[in-house]
């Protein structure tokens, strides 16, 4: 198999993920990226002492493909603490699951925001998914997340003072009408392990998943952006910029729109949802500074989650700085209803929303680092969308696809297009 050529478009998780396996596998590998660097949207930036995501992201330890295809150990993962910071107006409260967390029993028994038949209901249905499979979650019928809670016995008030500022976080839909699929496994992955960043920031991922795909000799060619590919009775052609590459096999694992310009698989989901993150600094004195856990904007959508990044990292900034990362979930490069658009009214609503939840603290020098915009953070998953995506072998000839568009919209889907289009590529050139 050494002679056999093997051309993987796009650099981002999948991308270097099915590189580093059909290396290992003995194909000869090249891997074209059109930016100067890889990771597409698992990407950091440095900049005076801070590190800064590509918008808001976490990993979940959980994932059963992040534990296959990472080192933990090599990634130094720092941790959230479980559950969250609910936040209304100057009141604070902390909703944890007890059996993971027992320090914060008695501050999750007190919380007024959630009822005790809410939080028995929520210990129930973490029983009920620890006993499914992630199989057995995508393979039920499917429902939005709002009626399947509601059909659950969940009452209004957990629902709109828990459920959609958190999970309008995850899923980057506050109207809660992704598929409820989404809800079960992500509510699984988060009651059975932690929710991390490496130190160096979500950039550590797919900087060890390139230099695994480069030990096996993968070659990764940056600044190259792959402009056609034309399958033929024996081999691809595949156009870069002043030369046209033949290969045994092309992997396509770029963005869902160009996978789909290259390919032509009208099956690649092409709508998005998107976010705003704001990084700010803010004074080491502040309680954010020493917090562990992501705070909920139960009273409002703008922002609607804070993540006290260097509570949990203090890599994440200067020794006598914090930072803080504010999402406020849609954009309007998406179509997406966002009523405020400007960095400088997003800062304005942020810092009076800070002011509030802590009253007695100082923002004293709170400045906006960084704002990034992401009109596609990952693609929309109404009810059934699942059912209908591509699978590895959607293309015609000898094009494969790798992409979270594939499994589902996470890391872990990511992880595992990439192992998948790998192996269909090994099975099928074997």
């Amino acid at each position: 198999m050494s002679d056999s050529q093997v051309v993987v478009v796009g650099g981002g998780v999948a991308g270097l993920t099915a590189a580093r396996h059909l290396a290992a596998d003995g194909f000869d590998v090249t891997l074209f990226e059109r930016n100067e660097d890889v990771g597409g949207r698992v990407r950091s930036r440095r900049g005076d002492g801070y590190i800064f995501d590509r918008g808001f992201q976490v990993l979940f330890t959980a994932y059963p493909a992040a534990r296959r295809e990472l080192d933990f150990g090599a990634l130094d993962l720092r941790a959230f603490s479980a559950g969250a910071t609910i936040c209304r107006g100057d009141q604070r409260s902390v909703l944890a699951d007890p059996l993971r967390e027992p320090g914060a029993l008695t501050q999750t028994l007190f919380n007024a925001e959630i009822s005790t038949m809410d939080k028995l209901r929520t210990l129930r249905l973490r029983a009920d998914l620890r006993a499914k499979s992630v199989e057995e979650i995508f393979a039920e019928p499917d429902a939005t997340i709002e009626q399947h809670l509601y059909t659950y016995g969940f009452s209004e008030r957990y629902v709109e003072r828990f459920v959609r500022p958190f999970y309008g976080g995850i899923t980057l839909d506050r109207d809660l009408d992704t598929s409820k699929r989404v809800f079960e496994f992500t509510f699984k992955m988060l009651s059975e392990g932690k929710t991390v960043v490496p130190a160096g920031g979500m950039g550590e991922l797919s900087d060890q998943l390139a230099d695994r795909a480069i030990t096996q000799d993968a070659r990764i060619v940056t600044e190259t952006p792959v402009e056609g590919i034309a399958p033929g009775d024996a081999a691809v052609d595949v156009q870069i910029p002043g030369e046209t590459v033949d290969a045994d096999a092309v992997v396509v694992a770029a963005d869902p729109k160009s996978s789909r310009d290259l390919t032509g698989v009208d099956a690649i989901p092409t709508d998005g949802r998107g976010c705003v993150t704001q990084y700010f600094a803010v004074p080491s004195g502040h309680p954010l500074a020493n917090s562990d856990r992501i705070h909920l904007n139960a009273g409002g959508e703008v922002p609607t989650t804070v993540a006290p990044l260097s509570g949990v990292a203090p890599e994440y900034a200067p020794d006598d700085r914090a930072l803080v990362a504010a999402t406020t979930v849609g954009h309007e490069d998406a179509g997406d209803d966002v009523r405020i658009e400007s960095d400088g009214d997003l800062e304005t609503q942020t810092r009076d929303i800070l002011s509030a939840w802590y009253p007695a603290a100082s923002l004293g020098d709170f400045e906006l680092l960084r704002t990034d915009r992401l009109p596609f953070a990952q693609f929309a998953q109404p009810p059934g969308v699942h059912e209908g995506l591509p699978d590895a072998r959607a293309p015609d000839g000898a094009v494969y696809l790798a992409g979270d568009y594939t499994h589902d919209a996470s890391i872990n889907g990511a992880l595992e297009s990439g192992r998948a289009a790998a192996d269909a590529v090994s099975e099928d050139l074997q």
